[in-house]
């Protein structure tokens, strides 16, 4: 999901880099209403563990590359505007460290995983959260939901930038076939660690899952109404 130096022309790179600066600075105010002094720690870990399953990346042809994103799993444990600040500085250390990414494109990235990643992703976990049974049960099973549909959105989006200023030399069919493809597939994989990571937390720890404060208090209700009965 990387994209290198030069896959966009300048003008397109301009455009995201312009995105990505808006959306960061919209997160960096979020940020404080969903950082608590308790929630801080976690945030870092995130970071850590995003940092770590981005760098496995798997070839999917047409000169691209997939990885796991992080973006929903981050949104859900600490908030989406949080999870957005955490990407963009894994991302950033990404690209100047390991030079994944290129940094004419660092704009590109942050878009298409710290924003569209984690956006998208959590809107649908929302949805589907909204859908399923009211009970923090259903939150591994809503932030399942997201990821899966996280990963494809972001390559769906990067194919659209593609079509619109693309300036490396591949055909657009076969690229949109290889992403779209394939990162449906890497979606099912993203679903999986998120339903087992944020299930475990909130099997234990429910009141530290941002997607779960506001069920945790219906559990807690209903756990006291038990012991009355």
């Amino acid at each position: 999901m990387h994209v290198p130096d030069g896959f966009l022309d300048a003008t397109t790179s301009l455009a995201t880099a312009a995105t990505a600066v808006a959306g960061v600075g919209l997160s960096l105010r979020g940020a404080r209403r969903e950082l608590s002094d308790f929630a801080a720690p976690l945030a870092g870990l995130v970071a850590v563990f995003v940092f770590a399953a981005q760098m496995l990346n798997f070839p999917v042809g047409a000169g691209t590359s997939g990885h796991l994103l992080g973006g929903t799993l981050a949104a859900v444990l600490v908030g989406p505007a949080t999870a957005t600040l955490c990407l963009t500085v894994v991302l950033l250390i990404q690209a100047l460290a390991f030079a994944d990414g290129g940094l004419s494109a660092f704009g590109t990235n942050v878009t298409l995983m710290a924003l569209v990643g984690v956006w998208a992703g959590y809107a649908v976990f929302l949805l589907a959260r909204r859908v399923l049974p009211r009970r923090v049960a259903s939150v591994p099973v809503a932030a399942a939901v997201g990821a899966f549909v996280s990963v494809p959105a972001a390559a769906l989006t990067f194919t659209g930038l593609y079509a619109v200023g693309g300036a490396a030399p591949i055909d657009l069919s076969s690229l949109a076939t290889a992403m779209l493809g394939w990162h449906s597939l890497i979606g099912l994989g993203e679903a999986a660690i998120t339903f087992l990571a944020v299930g475990a937390i909130t099997a234990t720890r429910p009141d530290l899952v941002h997607g779960a404060r506001a069920l945790a208090g219906v559990q807690d209700l209903e756990i006291r109404e038990g012991v009355r009965a």
